[in-house]
């Protein structure tokens, strides 16, 4: 006889659904796992048999085949062990309750205790989608699962619970989603703490409204990491499909905090320069692919600190993501395609010492040397920067100045009105703010009128602008009036976008 017991699997950010079959026959006794599993999915059987005989089950002495379909995807992770689990305690005459509208996720330990897994929010999803009425999962992971509605999620901290559940001797209560949650701000730093540096504020309300790159230059200790780190305080509130899918992501990466049920703040990563071009687009041996650096920020923001640091490879992987805002990691069991739509933040040194271009300091360095480091970051990549910043040296007297500045949360309220106007204006479409308004979409709303287009020719002319900065002056432009809470693009505002194009010539065409 063939027991079925219904389960899910994870391929890139998605879930799909597989049955386990377990059948028990005659013959030398052996338990084998079929299905294309990977390592942690054959050791299933040793935990499974262990944990049966540790929670008072007699092990079968016969010949035990389990069958995870579809047969030709490749199953990872030990998510596995507890539906296996259930399949054999069915078919060992064990456990005589209906299956059919229930479907489990778990791992186990070798005392029959059930383990937090990887990814129980796609799966949930998935689950629903699939009619299934009751999902059952560790305890550790309940609370993620619950968010989603139309389906009840079952917290299970151990096989036996789970056994005296179906015999209606313990009942488990289903999981209750939290109530909608109060944003904190107290751990992230705030702007107020930032001594003038006005201009690279300003630079930083436009970004965040409109969801623009921005690149950083300035000397040591002119506050470029301290900036870009106040970033979260001010970026706009996320939506619910934004919650949903960086919780996804982050759920199946394993960064989701214990016992989250939800990520309300939008992401903020920072990799260090050593990072891999892998560690950034996402990947992973053994076959198994993970989210990158990239796929983690979405939504977010990703922060490069010492730009010119990071391996060439690392950085160029960047181009085509920050583009398509998706990522694909082609192996050989197949393509995974990650979102990516982040925010980039890179920041860097004029050149290795740090004081080219220092109103007062000497730069020590050669002009070779300047040049060498400067290329590291190539054109391409600055390109695809919508802002570039100068951030120059506080003076004395900004340092020692006992006026207040702005908090991040005033300039928050000028950053969310703005994506509202966004959000309002994209409602019939894909694009979620102006930084990602499309080719179609392009000429409808980046219209200029005579005279914002004559200055426009002329800076693209003077500073021998691409076609992309050309774009990407307009969509700033756009940012800045909404900010303005202006439908149309008036001069000043192309203006003040043309001067954020500046500093790739400054300094990458003046060596």
């Amino acid at each position: 006889m063939v027991v079925k017991c219904k389960s899910f699997g994870l391929f890139g950010v998605e879930s799909y659904p597989i049955d386990v079959e377990a059948s028990i026959t005659r013959g030398q006794a052996a338990f084998d796992i079929v299905g294309l599993p990977d390592a942690a999915v054959k050791e299933s059987k040793d935990r499974v048999r262990t944990a049966f005989k540790n929670c008072g089950f007699e092990f079968p002495i016969s010949r035990i085949t389990v069958n995870l379909a579809p047969a030709d995807t490749r199953k990872e992770g030990p998510i596995y062990d507890l539906p296996i689990f259930m399949a054999l305690l069915k078919a060992t005459g064990n456990l005589t309750s209906r299956l059919d509208d229930c479907a489990f996720l778990g791992e186990l330990s070798l005392s029959g205790d059930v383990r937090p897994i990887n990814g129980v929010l796609a799966m949930t999803i998935t689950a629903k989608e699939n009619n299934i009425k009751k999902l059952f999962v560790p305890s550790g992971n309940a609370a993620e699962g619950a968010v989603v509605d139309g389906i009840e999620v079952y917290p299970v901290k151990s096989v036996y619970q789970l056994f005296q559940h179906f015999r209606g001797i313990e009942p488990i209560t289903p999981a209750v989603a939290e109530k909608e949650r109060v944003e904190s701000f107290d751990d992230i730093p705030d702007f107020s703490q930032v001594k003038g540096q006005y201009e690279v504020k300003r630079a930083l309300e436009i970004a965040a409204a409109g969801g623009h790159n921005v690149l950083l230059i300035g000397p040591p200790g002119s506050g470029k990491s301290m900036l870009a780190k106040r970033m979260p305080g001010i970026l706009p509130d996320m939506t619910f499909d934004e919650i949903i899918e960086t919780t996804k992501i982050h759920s199946i990466a394993g960064t989701l905090p214990k016992g989250a049920s939800l990520i309300h703040t939008r992401p903020f990563r920072s990799p260090h320069h050593t990072a891999s071009y892998v560690a950034m687009s996402g990947g992973g041996g053994n076959g198994a692919v993970k989210p990158g650096e990239v796929t983690l920020a979405n939504n977010g923001v990703l922060f490069l600190d010492e730009l010119p640091e990071f391996g060439r490879k690392t950085i160029e992987v960047l181009r085509q993501p920050i583009e398509d805002g998706v990522v694909t990691v082609s192996r050989v069991n197949g393509k995974y395609t990650y979102p990516c739509s982040f925010m980039l933040i890179g920041a860097m040194n004029p050149c290795p010492c740090g004081y080219f271009n220092h109103p007062t300091r000497k730069c020590v360095c050669s002009e070779n040397k300047i040049h060498r480091y400067i290329n590291r970051v190539s054109g391409p990549l600055i390109d695809r920067f919508d802002i570039h910043i100068e951030v120059p040296p506080v003076d004395y007297e900004e340092l020692t100045d006992k006026s207040g500045e702005e908090p991040s949360v005033e300039i928050k309220k000028r950053v969310n009105a703005a994506r509202a106007r966004q959000t309002e204006r994209f409602k019939n479409s894909k694009t979620t703010c102006n930084a990602r308004i499309s080719d179609r979409e392009f000429e409808q709303y980046c219209a200029i009128d005579d005279d914002a287009a004559e200055l426009l020719k002329s800076a693209f002319e003077t500073m021998g602008l691409s076609a992309r900065a050309y774009n990407r002056i307009l969509k700033v432009a756009r940012t800045i009036a909404d900010l303005d809470d202006s439908d149309d693009i008036k001069l000043q505002y192309v203006a003040e976008a043309i001067q954020y194009r500046s500093l790739d010539r400054k300094y990458w065409n003046k060596l």
